[in-house]
Order: structure tokens, then sequence, then C-alpha cells
């Protein structure tokens, strides 16, 4: 139940305020039958420990209510175009306007997708160059779809407006020119029978298939690779070319008759037709994108790339930060551009171009504004971080200018440095100015201090949480014992700096050019907790976790583990992270990179399997005397094996109810009735508890079951340690936030116990957690130092700056601006440093 501010007057009381949102009864996920008002057009900000029930008020309840009521007021066949949540379990909501939801989530769709179409942008822009551009002599006008590289009429006719084509290299077809062709030279052939087949036609050929690659003639060897002929050839498997020339001779008849491949083609065929995940994965490793020789990477047909604007064609244009496009887009929004040198006819589309200029260039202010300046037109959303792309729509809603709506966001400050914190906090101002209500999932200090209505939940994550523990003005929160965010919301900026560990040696990175970073040194101290600050954009990311990595793992002969199901080929970023180590590479045995991305893609991943916990488990449940007496193995307890799992739910542990008109719905599995397994599996217990009663347990409650097993104590207590002992081992992957996946992660790379110096990388580990968290998350990173070990983090958190040993501040601006090594010493030194924009946030907290 909520315990509210004291009212301002008896006739001022929230439960009874027309001017309030009123909810009760509100049990989504792990809430706790909660009763809680706020107010509407004001900045009301929901705290809490990570997983402690803030989202699923704020977004699981609120919003997915609010979007159910407007879809109500549409046909039946629209609703099916929209991605609808799950009615909420909640009794009543009352006083609830219509809702926008801003959420964390990292960029959604293609790398066709791009800043400026998300903005609204690039529809300008293709008005612009088409109404407004200098068209070469004689050409006709364009429509402004022709600007566009996602239509036909826009798009190169090569690349089909991909920018880049897929394409492969004589080094990755034979990756090591001393083996033969039977000793599988040419690496992209398959490896099954469709291989030797190949090799056959080639013996039949006369090729000679078992000397070194490289001893072939080129004239052979660029055939083999690269020609197009497909032709025919008598194969006689197993014989030399001699007794095949004299079998053809004498007619007699050949095995089969084979078709020969080239690799080039074999390989590009594979990846663009075949049917088989496996198969395209493994084509994919011997391709490459290259720029579209037709278009040079810029996506457009010809046409479009001669007209131009201000000297420069759209797609020159669109490649430059959002700043330098209003800087270049001034002088035709404020007339200095002459009329007879911009549009091709007379001043009425003179007039128009400015206007439009205009409009772009406030458009752009307002990005800016957010912080956002530094990124390009035509960056993929699919390389934003969650912040870049909530922010990002967040200033395309200011433009829009709604009235009488609830915006729910989901940490707008994420991955934003403390220097651009107040103005999110004006544009957030601005919304409610507008007759908004803001509805805020908040870890970050300074905005949770200027909220107008705080609603905390708590006291803890998980089972433990769940009830809305304070809802009233900021201040009153204070007097709340079980809140987990009054002790760092009232407890100020006091110094917590510690003393710097010394430096066990140096890692020094010379030439490093990435992005923004242009020839750059770097010096990082080893053995020691590394802190990289700077502003949003200043090449923090560009730096910690492409550059790093890759030039570290080069050094170490170490490669880089790669999701495959991250992104598409299309979204891969062309080249790679240029420089080189110059020393301290001996001093490090491996590295680690751990980010906030999933433990796993379906429900069928979760903690347990992620960890190896359930691997041990499975094996003392196939230890029991049942098991032992059935002839059940570990196989038999996984819920992933038809032997063991479900038939009916084939061990999801639910199945889908599609509703045509409206969300599905997943109700337990009517079989094994959500278990996962078969009836004679659950059977097996030890004491007392199934394999499936283990999988519903929390952490903490699996710690007490198997206190007496120390291999699963130890691993457990490490979980624990994260701040995850309220998460379930079967909790599905699906449901785990980034934080959580991190810490997961985290707690199993400590449990390896890794031999030699470990140079370990996170980027913005403390994205998504709150201040609790954080001090929890960083007690493990610490422990790793403490164990000999380097951990570099790219951070915006001062509290984790402070209590490092070495800070690296990047800056001094974002974009264009920025890539430069601004200040480097310890937190003491940074503090203090006049140039540095972290520099004044950092100070109170290094005393």
């Amino acid at each position: 139940m909520s315990q509210d501010s004291p009212a301002p007057s008896p006739s001022t009381d929230p439960r009874s305020r027309a001017d309030f949102v009123h909810v009760r009864g509100a049990r989504e996920h792990n809430l706790k039958d909660v009763d809680v008002d706020m107010p509407r057009d004001r900045l009301v900000v929901f705290t809490g420990v990570s997983g402690s029930g803030k989202s699923s008020l704020a977004f699981g309840t609120l919003y997915a209510e609010a979007q159910r009521r407007y879809l109500e007021s549409v046909s039946p066949y629209a609703r099916r175009l929209f991605r609808q949540m799950p009615v909420p379990d909640v009794d009543s909501i009352e006083g609830l306007p219509p809702a926008i939801a801003l959420q964390q989530q990292r960029g959604t769709g293609t790398g066709r997708s791009s800043v400026g179409s998300i903005t609204t942008l690039s529809n300008l822009l293709r008005m612009l160059y088409s109404r407004a551009g200098h068209y070469p002599a004689g050409m006709r006008r364009l429509e402004a779809e022709s600007f566009s590289a996602n239509t036909p009429t826009g798009a190169c006719p090569q690349c089909h407006g991909q920018g880049r084509i897929m394409d492969t290299t004589t080094a990755l077809l034979v990756p090591d020119d001393s083996l033969s062709i039977r000793e599988r030279a040419v690496a992209a052939w398959p490896t099954a029978w469709q291989g030797q087949n190949l090799r056959d036609i080639l013996i039949t050929m006369g090729v000679d298939v078992d000397c070194p690659w490289r001893d072939l003639p080129q004239k052979t060897r660029d055939w083999i690779l690269y020609t197009e002929e497909t032709p025919t050839y008598p194969v006689y498997p197993g014989l030399d070319h001699a007794t095949v020339q004299r079998a053809i001779r004498q007619n007699i008849p050949p095995g089969y008759n084979g078709t020969f491949t080239g690799a080039r083609r074999y390989v590009l065929h594979t990846f663009a037709s075949s049917q088989s995940a496996n198969m395209r994965r493994r084509a994919e490793r011997f391709l490459t994108a290259t720029p579209c020789p037709t278009c040079h990477g810029q996506r457009l047909n010809p046409d479009a790339l001669r007209v131009t604007l201000a000297g420069l064609n759209i797609a020159q244009l669109t490649c430059l930060p959002l700043s330098a496009i209003a800087r270049t887009l001034a002088p035709l929004a404020d007339g200095t551009l002459a009329p007879d040198d911009a549009p091709q006819a007379g001043e009425a589309t003179a007039i128009a171009a400015r206007r439009m200029a205009t409009d772009l260039i406030a458009r752009i202010a307002v990005l800016e504004h957010l912080g956002l300046g530094y990124l390009q037109a035509d960056r993929s959303v699919t390389t934003l971080s969650p912040g870049e792309y909530q922010r990002l729509r967040l200033g395309t809603q200011i433009r829009s200018s709604l009235f009488g709506v609830v915006y729910v966001l989901d940490e707008p400050s994420s991955g934003l440095h403390p220097a651009d914190a107040h103005n999110l906090l004006d544009a957030l101002e601005g919304l409610k100015a507008g007759g908004n209500s803001l509805f805020i999932v908040e870890h970050n200090l300074y905005l949770i201090r200027r909220a107008d209505w705080i609603v905390d939940v708590g006291p803890d994550a998980g089972t433990r949480g769940g009830m809305v523990l304070y809802s009233g003005q900021p201040d009153g929160l204070r007097a709340v014992s079980q809140s987990r965010t009054a002790p760092y919301l009232f407890a100020g900026d006091t110094p917590i700096a510690g003393t710097p560990r010394t430096p066990a040696g140096w890692l020094k990175l010379a030439g490093v050019t990435w992005n923004n970073l242009h020839n750059l040194g770097v010096d990082i101290p080893l053995g020691t907790f590394v802190t990289v600050t700077g502003l949003s954009g200043s090449g923090k990311s560009s730096l910690v976790s492409q550059a790093l990595p890759t030039l570290v793992a080069q050094a170490l002969g170490q490669k880089l583990t790669v999701d495959p199901e991250a992104d598409s080929v299309d979204d891969l970023p062309e080249g790679t992270p240029r420089g080189q180590v110059m020393a301290g590479a001996d001093r490090l045995k491996r590295l680690v990179m751990i980010d906030q991305k999933p433990i796993g893609r379906t429900p069928r991943s979760n903690l347990a399997t992620y960890t190896g916990l359930f691997d041990t488990i499975r094996q003392m449940y196939a230890a029991t005397d049942m098991a032992k007496a059935r002839g059940y193995d570990a196989g038999r307890f996984s819920f992933n094996l038809p032997k063991g799992r479900c038939p009916t739910c084939e061990g999801a542990g639910s199945v889908m109810v599609e509703l045509l008109f409206l969300p599905s719905v997943y109700s337990p599995c009517p079989t094994c009735h959500g278990t996962r397994y078969r009836p004679e599996v659950l059977e097996v217990t030890i004491r007392g508890r199934s394999i499936a009663d283990i999988l519903g347990m929390t952490v903490d409650e699996a710690a007490a079951f198997f206190a007496d097993t120390p291999s699963l104590s130890a691993a457990l207590g490490t979980v624990r340690q994260g701040g995850l002992g309220y998460l379930k081992l079967g909790q599905p992957a699906t449901e785990l936030s980034g934080g959580e996946a991190q810490r997961i992660k985290l707690a199993t790379e400590l449990q390896k116990q890794r031999r030699g110096h470990t140079l370990y990388i996170l980027d913005e580990p403390t994205t998504g957690l709150h201040p609790a968290d954080v001090d929890r998350l960083q007690v493990h990173l610490q422990s790793l130092v403490d164990a000999g070990h380097t951990v570099v983090v790219a951070e915006h958190d001062m509290r984790v700056a402070a209590r490092g040993d070495w800070i690296i501040d990047m800056g001094p601006e974002a974009g264009d601006g920025g890539g430069q090594i601004v200040a480097a010493g310890t937190p003491h030194d940074v503090a203090r440093d006049t140039a540095s924009r972290t520099a004044p946030y950092l100070l109170p907290l290094t005393g």
C-alpha cells in the first residue's frame, strides 16, 4: 500500500483529487496489490533498486493500461498493426490520460534506419534537395523520394541502397597458402561430399591437388577461386589424373558428372540463397563488406548524387554531425545564400527553401540541447546506445507540441554526462509546461532531486520488493527508513575517494584511430581500476569498447567473441580500429569484455544455464538412487531435450493462445502445469524437491538449500554478492534487464578464478543500476583488481570514477570536437584540472 506525503490541506487529499492518477490493486509482476496516487501535469519520478518493481508500475501497469484504452477506440484491424502490451493485472486506474512510452532499448530495425529517419530530419532534407538543390544544366528536377536510399527510384542500382556489397578476398578464401587443395587450402569450400566433388573435378581437369596452393600457376588459382563458369566434368572418385584420362579414352563410364563452382561464386550463392542458418553463417566468415563501386558507399542513384546544396550532395551532408548540418544550412535559412545560387525556380521556391532550412535548424537545436549534436544524420540506429535512442525520440516529441499526454520514460539520463543533465531537465520541463505529465523511471540523483513527486518502490528487489514505500513530494522521502534511495538522495556529495593503487606497469597504445579518435596515444596503468570519462560522444566507447579490445586482442593473439545474432552483416562497421600496442602486452594473459547484452535470446536461456549451475544440479539428480535405477542420465533433466521435457510445451512451460485482435496470451502448459518436464522426471527428488522446484527457487533460497554442496554454494554466493539473490534460477533470459545480465556475466567470470593477469573491459556498467546496486557492482569489480587484474570502464557515474585509481578524461567536446585525452591521472588530480568538463562534478567527491 502507498504511504502518501502529508496533504497541504484536508481538501487536497491525493486520494480524492481529480487532478491525480489513482491506481488500485496493481499486481503486475512482483507488485503486491499496490494502491498509489500521483499528480498529473507534474514530473513524477519512480525510484527504487533494480528489480524492485518500478518499471512494472510505470510501464507494465500505467502505460499498458493507457495503451489498452486507446486501442479499444480503434478498429480491430488497426489493432493488429500495434505492438500490444499484455493487459495489466490491476483492479482500477482512474484519471489516466493518453500515454506515450519512450523506453530503454537499443535502436531497433535494420541498418537502413538512421538518426535522420527516426527524427524526420531526412524527410525535410530530401524535400530541400528536391526543391532547392543545385541541379546540373539540363537535368530534370527529381522528386523527394529520389533522394532516399530506401526507395527503388532513389537507391543505387548495384547495391540497392546498402552502400556496400558483400564480397570476398583471396586471403579469406585461402587463409593458408602452404596447404594443398587436398589439405583443404580452399577453406571456403564445403567440408562434406560437395567439397570432395569439387576436388575430384579438378583432378579430372589435371590440376595438381597435392602441391602447395602457392606453387600452382596464378592463372589456375584465379580460375579456381573467381570463375563464373560452371562446367560439367566426368568424375571418377579416388583416381588420379592419369588414370582418369585413361578411363575417359577407354570410354569407361564415370561415377557421375559433377558441376564445378568457383569458391567466390559458391560463397556468395550460399550466403544469399541457403535455407540453412548455419550454412549462411559459415559463408559469412569468408565475406567482407566493401564500398559499392557504383555509388562509392553513398547508397543513392547517380542522378541524386549530382544534386548539391552548399556544395555538398545529400549523402555528403548527412554524414556530417547534426551540429555541422545546422551550420551548413544557416546561410539558406537567414537568406544570405542568394536565391539564384540555390533554387532552380523562382522566389516561391526560395521562400519554401528558407522555411524548410529554418525548421531543420530548429529541430537540430532541440537535439543539440539534449547533448546529441555529435550524431551523424546517416548513423544507423542499430549503433545507438539505449540512452541516445530514447533522447532522439524525446527530441521529436518536444517538437510535436502535444497537450494533455503522459510521457512514460525509462531512464532518460542513461549514458548522459552530468554536464548535459541540466539540458535534459530543461527538455522535460518544457514538455511539462506544454500541459503534459511525465512519469519517469530514474536512478540519476540529479533528476530525482528535481522531481515534483517521488514514488519509491521497494524495499528490495524481486519478491522482497513490489511495495510502494512512499508517494509524495521529494523531501518527505527523508523520513522513510525502509527506502534504499533516501540515503543516497539526501547524503549530498560527501568525499568518497580512497587512496589510489600503485600501477604494476603500463599498457601503452599509440596511433589509435577509430571514429573520432585520430592518432591517439593512451597509457593505461596495469593492476588498477581505470575509469574513462567524458561528454557523451567524446570518444569513450570508441576507445574502451572498440579500439582497446581490438588492439589488445591482436597483440595477445586472441580472437574477440562476436555475438552471431547481434547485428546483420549490413550493420557491421566499415574497417577496424587502427593502432598498436607499444608496451605492456607481455604482462597480460587474457582479455575479457563484459557487456550488457542479453545472456540469451530465448526464454530457454536462464541464470542457471548461463552460469553453469544447472549442469551441476542435473548431474546431482542423475546421481540419485531413483535416477540410477531408471537409467536416467543428466540429459533426462534438461528441459531442452525431448527425453525429459514435456511433449506438449516442449520444455517452455507455457503455451501461447492467439487472440486475433487482442494481444496473444501465454498460459501455463495444461500438461505439465508450467513445470516443463515429464511427470516421471519430476518423481526424482533431492530432499523432497524436484528439478522443477529447484528452477523455481530464488538464488537466496537455492543457496540455503545447497549450503552443503561446496561447488554450488560458492557459485551461488558469488551471484548473491552481485545483488541478484532475488532472481529465480529458471528466470528466462528475456526477462532480465541489461544490468542484471551484466552482473550475471560478471559473477560467472568471478567463478572462473583466472590465472595470469587479465584485462577486464566494461562500457558503462552502471547503466540501469540504482546507486545501491552500483555499490555492489563496484565491490565485484574492485575484487578483480585486488586479485591482480586490471579493470577499465567507460563511465558517467562520478561515484564510480572517484573510487577508482586512475581517470582518463576524453573531450573536450563531443563528436569532431572530442577524441582527445583532456586529462589523465588520479581522481584527485583530474578533479582539479581546469580543462576537464568532468572535473567540477568529480571535485566534491574527492575531498
